[in-house]
């Protein structure tokens, strides 16, 4: 099966803010972007997005720019819980609360959040419980960074301490066959 990882687009956060499953806008303007990802999807697809804003917002562009029916809105594919750091800058995140999780963020929570464990566990679920209904269709996923690296983590049994080597752009579009999981 053909699945499509989708990264939302740049959001309106200045660089260095961390926010996680805050519900942040992207910067417009977007339509040059929007329309640059539609032309690497299939015209035809089961859409699936995060619901958070930044998700929806190309999700639903995506809808209107292709022959998907619907979006289904998964929070399976929102992006980690940065809990008590949402909406802070990195610089002013505590050394000694930082360090811990800097050192060891696959398995380390965040305060009043998760850990990289704890999203890829939610992700893994929803491939798991989500992919085979969706069998006949191409799959679009739009979702975020740490969404998108653990599926590819999955899928390429590369370690979770190792999902942050691949770069993964804003606007990015990702192509992977699914055999099974």
């Amino acid at each position: 099966m053909e699945v499509y990882l989708v990264r939302h687009t740049e959001t309106v956060c200045e660089k260095g803010i961390c926010y996680g499953q805050s519900n942040v806008g992207i910067r417009k303007p977007y339509d040059v972007i929007f329309e640059s990802i539609v032309e690497q999807l299939p015209k035809e697809a089961v859409l699936y997005s995060s619901p958070l804003q930044r998700c929806v917002i190309l999700a639903k562009h995506i809808q209107e720019n292709t022959q998907s029916d619907f979006i289904i809105e998964d929070s399976r594919l929102m992006e980690m819980n940065f809990g008590d750091w949402e909406l802070q800058s990195w610089d002013d995140i505590p050394q000694e609360v930082l360090n811990p999780w800097m050192t060891d963020f696959v398995n380390v929570r965040v305060p009043n959040g998760e850990s990289f464990v704890d999203l890829n566990e939610r992700v893994i679920d929803f491939l798991e419980n989500e992919i085979s209904k969706a069998i006949e269709k191409p799959l679009i996923i739009v979702a975020h960074a740490g969404v998108i690296r653990s599926i590819l983590c999955k899928i390429n049994n590369i370690p979770l301490h190792e999902a942050f080597k691949s770069k993964l752009d804003f606007g990015a579009v990702v192509k992977i066959e699914l055999l099974r999981l």
